[in-house]
């Protein structure tokens, strides 16, 4: 196979806050993994600074590691095992845009989608939510009335966290999810979330310190709002860990490392009575149809990255007004570039 990068600059519709920070644009590279008929299957790996990544030197990771799929040709989905023997050494994120281009090869190669090609039941999956950024309340306000949705995903950590909910709550029924990205104490969660449920609000993620496993156990047993784990589940080791602390996990195939290791999340977070959700990075429509692919096994979705972008330059799983994800016919992932021929593409 051979190996090819595109470095994007992903712009924001609006400037997008967390608790970690706001911003702007959304660094991205798209993988390219193709065969020597032309045939190929596209990833992504959306470089958040959050998690320490940048452009060049992922770019260079990347590029380093293409000599060593020379002779690797997936043609079953244990071949995409192998693929992450080879790729051991990589970011997580940059495993995952090249485990997902490998799905999405294997997928026209077989006239399938990848939830096709792991048997997947016949069932849409839950809708998505549509994320409002932290923010001043009234900006936070004027977002929400422009993106009128079912469910929100709000991004709470703020100094003003009950007043923003108060505010979005006076103009819509929409459910309400909260994520706090880690924005709060222990005490403030114990007093903050008793007043989001009565808002109306149904769902709190990740409240507390990543490895505060003990702090959010006891969270969880004195509040009524379910608990859901994000920066504290990264992977499948994290996994026993969150059943002793938490009501359910949000999984991101960015932090597991592709739709192969998020797969295996879900399966084994069920036996261990996990809610199971999976969100998204902020990233175009090759991301998050890879992240669609996930939908029939899940309970919660996040899947609005690319609905935050001003310009999409990909074309994939959209969704309608109610949230519900309207796929492609295209097999694989079901996305494309909307114009490859534009692009320079790096190669190793």
């Amino acid at each position: 196979m051979h190996l090819s990068i595109l470095p994007l600059d992903l712009q924001l519709a609006q400037p997008f806050g967390t608790s970690h920070g706001m911003r702007t644009v959304q660094p991205t590279l798209i993988v390219k993994l193709s065969d020597a008929h032309g045939q190929f299957g596209l990833g992504e790996a959306p470089l958040t600074s959050y998690y320490g990544l940048e452009t060049q030197s992922c770019q260079s990771a990347l590029l380093s590691f293409g000599p060593s799929l020379a002779s690797w040709q997936p043609k079953q989905l244990s071949d995409i095992e192998e693929l992450h023997d080879l790729a051991a050494g990589l970011h997580p994120f940059l495993r995952c845009a090249l485990d997902v281009a490998a799905h999405d090869y294997l997928g026209k190669l077989k006239g399938l989608s990848v939830s096709a090609l792991w048997n997947a039941p016949a069932i849409s999956g839950p809708p998505t939510s549509y994320t409002i950024g932290l923010d001043e309340p009234d900006r936070m306000f004027a977002k929400m009335r422009m993106t009128p949705w079912p469910i929100y995903k709000i991004k709470l950590g703020g100094q003003q966290d009950l007043e923003t909910i108060r505010r979005l709550r006076s103009a819509t029924d929409s459910i309400f999810l909260v994520d706090a990205n880690t924005g709060w104490s222990y005490e403030e969660a114990l007093q903050i979330i008793p007043q989001l449920a009565e808002l109306g609000v149904e769902m709190i993620e990740q409240p507390l310190a990543a490895n505060d496993y003990e702090g959010h156990r006891q969270l969880k047993e004195r509040v009524e709002l379910p608990i859901i784990a994000d920066e504290s589940c990264q992977n499948e080791k994290d996994l026993d860990r969150c059943a002793y602390a938490f009501d359910g996990i949000n999984i991101k195939i960015t932090k597991a490392a592709g739709l192969l290791p998020a797969k295996a999340m879900i399966d084994r977070a069920r036996p261990l009575g996990l809610q199971v959700m999976a969100g998204c990075m902020t990233e175009s429509s090759i991301g998050i149809s890879a992240n669609a692919q996930l939908l029939p096994w899940l309970d919660r979705a996040d899947f609005d990255g690319a609905m935050l972008l001003a310009d999409d330059p990909a074309e994939g799983v959209r969704f309608d007004e109610k949230g519900y994800a309207i796929k492609t016919s295209q097999p694989g992932i079901g996305a494309h570039l909307r114009d490859q021929k534009a692009y320079i593409w790096a190669k190793s």
